[in-house]
């Protein structure tokens, strides 16, 4: 398992951005002049009606009474009414412009959710790497205790040697061993995290062969400056802008609206009894509608109070955000530092400890040192590979951290 392939499996199963992408897609939809209320609203309305109606009309004239008992009547009406935005307060333009922003922050913030994921997979990724690197060390370890095993073993055969010795050996041998055991239960749940993130079966097989690079030329001038492009930030000025524009459309409320009205109808009443046996009716109408808001409590005026609140809290809360972000960048870069000057130091303490280890095992093979003096020196071999894996890691997660800041991961 390679890091690229962990991060394109991890994204392309990803539910969580799945569910994101649906948001930002929705976004799309939304963004239309229909949905900004720009469009015409056109709608057919058709009725029709039957009736049984008893009647009894009297007349001066006598030859024109009538009378009937439950007698039918029909009536059909139909139409097509079409209302059309002519002007709004400039509502229409300004919740389109929403609309628009609103997108792009969608965008911003799936942006923001990959380069999360991708974070948490480089992280999980190189720990596993960090873990594998600390059991070889502890692999070379006890490639020395058994050879120490070895030559108390011979020592003894020659009568220069004690049980003591030989039992002392066996047991840190032992010791090493189960170290060994327990650190591969570290890497296998490493490795379950990993295919977790990668929506992988948790049972899986995987086998990471790797090591830990760590870029030593990054500058923290050019992380601030591409900082300001993190798609956080991107979003919470974005936020800003849609603020701004539901300010302008509340606002609009207040001003004067006007619509065209056009259509066609059609009636027809049909009444075998009565004065009017048919009436039928039909044509086209087109008409304009003028609303004058003049009083409503005071509610327009206090929504865009509110309105105008919000946008300057969103300032606020951008401010905070890229405060967070520059400071998070800066101890990053302090740590990134700190690390890889350690790093150098860690580097030639394992060398130096690796050689102290094959020194002492070779002047304990000639009964120049004891059998503590080994011991001593596996355990500063063991704390030397221990304390490399860890610096190397944590100046490649602070490289990372500062590259997710700067939107230049993968």
């Amino acid at each position: 398992m390679t890091l690229d392939s962990a991060i394109i499996i991890s994204m392309r199963n990803s539910p969580s951005l799945a569910i994101f992408k649906n948001i930002v897609d929705i976004a799309g939809i939304n963004n239309n002049y229909g949905i900004a209320g720009g469009l015409p609203f056109v709608q057919s309305v058709n009725t029709v009606s039957e009736q049984l109606t008893s009647l009894q009309q009297k007349y001066s004239n006598p030859l024109n009474n009538k009378s009937s008992m439950n007698a039918s009547s029909n009536q059909l009406n139909a139409g097509v009414a079409a209302t059309i935005p002519v002007y709004a307060g400039g509502r229409i333009v300004n919740e389109k412009n929403r609309l628009g922003v609103v997108v792009s922050q969608t965008q911003q913030q799936y942006i923001s959710r990959v380069q999360t994921l991708i974070f948490n997979v480089m992280l999980k990724y190189y720990d596993i790497v960090r873990q594998q690197e600390y059991a070889k060390t502890l692999e070379a370890s006890i490639k020395a205790s058994r050879q120490r095993l070895e030559i108390v073993k011979q020592q003894q055969n020659v009568g220069v040697a004690n049980d003591a010795d030989l039992f002392q050996s066996q047991v840190d041998l032992n010791t090493q061993l189960q170290s060994l055991i327990a650190q591969q239960l570290v890497i296998d749940q490493d490795k379950t995290d990993l295919l977790t993130l990668m929506v992988l079966n948790p049972d899986s097989v995987i086998t990471v062969k790797d090591t830990i690079l760590v870029d030593k030329n990054i500058q923290l001038d050019s992380i601030l400056s591409a900082a300001y492009q993190n798609p956080d930030i991107q979003a919470a000025y974005q936020q800003i802008q849609i603020n701004q524009y539901i300010e302008k459309e509340v606002g609009s409320y207040r001003y004067p609206s006007v619509s065209a009205n056009l259509g066609y109808n059609f009636s027809h009443t049909s009444t075998p009894t009565g004065f009017n046996i048919l009436n039928q009716q039909y044509g086209p109408y087109l008409g304009f509608g003028l609303t004058i808001p003049i009083f409503n409590g005071g509610i327009y005026k206090r929504q865009q109070q509110i309105a105008g609140i919000n946008v300057n809290t969103a300032r606020l809360q951008k401010d905070t955000l890229m405060l967070n972000i520059h400071s998070t960048a800066v101890k990053n870069w302090q740590a990134y530092l700190n690390n890889l000057k350690q790093l150098e130091t860690a580097k030639q303490n394992y060398d130096l400890s690796q050689k102290l280890l094959n020194l002492v095992l070779m002047k304990f093979n000639y009964k120049a040192a004891t059998i503590v003096d080994v011991t001593l020196a596996q355990q500063s071999f063991e704390s030397a590979g221990f304390q490399l894996v860890n610096v190397n890691y944590a100046a490649k997660a602070s490289e990372i951290q500062l590259r997710r800041l700067a939107d230049l991961l993968p």
